[in-house]
């Protein structure tokens, strides 16, 4: 026998030796058998029990034999593992209780993670455990606590020299990172990684609402040189655990300062939550339904809230599949973030419809997420969103509607904010100034659609009450410019809106008077025309009635004209007055004959300012 088996996992003691039972009485007494597994080999017919009690049959080998000596220590060598991995797995569970415990009674976050790192290293028997919250606006991260100085806390770090901390970050799962000097992840940081002595890393995502806000970095040296798949797992509970702590240490700072009947509730809430100390009761009272499930997709537990929504009780849940709790229309989708769980991936803000036992048609929001805790596989959440959903789409519908009816409107209807930026333009207004609704909307602002000053004169007149009320304005003319710098005449209404007695937008409606004014000014021409159609024709009737009326005398003064013309001679004295009687009265015939012949209204000047009608014009068109 070994003169020091101190560490040894399997001492085997020879019976048939000289002196070999003092021995193995010496070793009990020491009581380093009660850690070790003992195997004596006695001789065949030797009762090694009668003064030694402690052993017992399955401890004993006859030396006759001696060919099952190697099977029988490599049993005691996976009995001395599984014994080991017992203890270690209990210790885990111990220290877990104990974390989860602390989450739910601690108030000082940053004592308490500092706490936790710390009895990780201790736990792991590795250089540094730390607690880095990620930034996910940059390319940095903040160290809260590590296990190794509480001082070192709110120490940003640059996320390019921890590859394996962006990896978690694109994975959105564990790390492990063996033989790390060398290892293709660490590639660019090896020097740094040996230089600190580091052989193995592991790093565990702080999921926090579907999203990695944080990592549990381990880093081991020395003696150890990787993390067993037990270990993560239980890191992994650990990390999730961290998490809810985080969160709900989030809420608790952002519910503070909130009115006395708050902090009550507070109060309430955490005395409530300090009596928490298992995973089970740490979910009893969440507001969210929670449902724990095996790797079959079995209930294992539900929460109260859970039970509310799927009209059933835990006990009736209680290894029953989940699709027999909650009928969906796609049974696929509930499956596939079941089984994303599984593989320890994580699924959040997934809308399902479901049938419950009861009959009642609900949606709810749903996310998966890994649960590696014994038999429980994935921790399923949820919340019934149908009211909230059935309104959304109620006033997406809503909102279709007046945009489809504010679109359809022939007027151009135009919104602005308080500062003029213009945030509605239709298509009637996209028709009346030539704008696209894309460019206005991109920037432009009501200065430009308007006449230099006119906003300002408009806003004092909305405020004014002598305009159509406060508030309001009546219909008015006014201009607007177009794409091309044109002026464009509308009749416009506008009015102010409010919310809450305040001012937020204005809204206008302009209707568009080109067409309108282009028939008024056909519809003047026509009138004018119209006038000088009846002008024309009073002149043309006139001018038959003169004509008829003169023509009777005037051939009677040519006649007798003509008739003294003949009796007399050239010579005599009245000759040349009653030629000069008769050219005029022909010339008077010629005038009067044209007079007949007026068919429109012609004028020429005549004294002055003066005009008369001008007989060769007015029937030229006769000649």
């Amino acid at each position: 026998m070994a003169e020091q088996p101190k560490g040894a996992a399997v001492i085997l003691v020879d019976l048939t030796a000289a002196g070999s039972g003092p021995a193995l009485a010496a070793l009990l007494d020491t009581g380093e058998s009660s850690r070790a597994l003992l195997l004596a080999l006695v001789d065949p017919g030797e009762d090694a029990f009668a003064s030694l009690e402690p052993l017992k049959p399955a401890d004993v080998i006859t030396s006759a034999v001696p060919h099952e000596l190697a099977y029988r220590l490599q049993r005691l060598a996976e009995r001395y593992r599984e014994r080991e991995e017992q203890s270690q797995l209990q210790k885990d569970l111990s220290l877990l209780l104990e974390l989860t415990a602390d989450y739910a009674e601690s108030l000082d976050v940053e004592a308490l993670l500092h706490d936790v790192t710390r009895r990780l290293a201790l736990q792991m028997d590795i250089s540094r455990a730390s607690l880095v919250m990620l930034d996910p606006d940059s390319q940095e991260g903040v160290i809260v606590a590590s296990s190794d100085d509480p001082a070192l806390k709110d120490r940003r770090i640059e996320l390019a020299r921890y590859p394996e901390i962006r990896e978690v970050v694109r994975t959105a799962r564990p790390v492990v990172v063996e033989n790390a000097p060398n290892h293709p992840l660490l590639e660019g940081v090896h020097s740094a990684v040996a230089a600190q002595g580091i052989h193995a890393i592991a790093a565990l995502p702080l999921p926090i609402r579907g999203q990695v806000r944080g990592v549990l970095l381990l880093r081991a040296s020395g003696r150890r040189r990787t993390f067993a798949a037990r270990e993560i797992d239980f890191l992994t509970t650990v990390s999730h655990a961290t998490a809810i702590a985080l969160r709900n240490a989030s809420v608790l700072e952002t519910v503070r300062g909130q009115t006395e009947r708050e902090k009550s509730a507070r109060i309430a809430a955490e005395e409530q939550a300090a009596a928490l100390r298992t995973y089970r009761l740490f979910f009893a009272n969440v507001g969210d339904g929670v449902a724990i499930l095996d790797d079959k997709a079995s209930v294992l537990s539900l929460n109260p809230a859970a039970e509310s929504l799927l009209d059933t009780s835990a006990e009736q849940a209680r290894g029953r599949h989940l699709l027999q709790l909650a009928q969906t229309v796609d049974d696929g989708v509930l499956m596939e973030m079941v089984s994303a769980a599984s593989r320890g991936e994580t699924r959040s803000n997934l809308d399902v419809q479901v049938q419950t036992l009861s009959g009642r048609y609900l949606t709810l929001s749903m996310a998966a997420a890994p649960l590696k805790d014994g038999s429980a596989a994935t921790i399923l959440s949820f919340r019934d969103v149908t009211l909230a959903r059935k309104l959304a789409d109620e006033l997406r519908h809503t909102k279709d509607f007046l945009e489809r009816l504010i679109d359809s409107s022939v007027d151009a209807i135009i919104a602005a904010d308080m500062q003029g930026r213009v945030i509605l333009f239709n298509k009637g207004a996209e028709a009346v100034l030539g704008y696209s609704s894309h460019e206005v909307l991109a920037g432009m602002t009501t200065r430009q659609i308007y006449p230099k000053g006119v906003p300002e004169r408009i806003m004092a007149q909305l405020r004014s009450p002598d305009f159509g009320g406060r508030g309001r304005l009546s219909m008015c003319r006014q201009d607007l410019i177009n794409r091309s710098g044109e002026l464009v005449p509308v009749n416009m209404t506008a009015s102010i809106l409010y919310e809450g007695g305040r001012e937020v937008a204005t809204v206008g409606i302009f209707t568009d008077l080109r067409d309108r004014m282009q028939l008024e000014r056909k519809l003047s021409d026509v009138e004018t025309r119209l006038e000088e159609s009846e002008k024309s024709a009073v002149i043309v009737a006139l001018a038959g009635t003169a004509a008829h009326e003169l023509n009777q005398p005037l051939t009677s003064v040519m006649g007798y004209a003509e008739l003294l013309k003949r009796r007399l001679k050239p010579e005599d004295f009245a000759y040349r007055p009653v030629d000069i009687i008769y050219r005029e009265a022909e010339r008077m015939a010629e005038i009067v004959r044209k007079i007949g012949k007026i068919t429109r209204y012609e004028t020429k000047a005549y004294v002055g300012t003066q005009r008369i009608l001008d007989l060769d014009k007015a029937t030229s068109h006769e000649e």
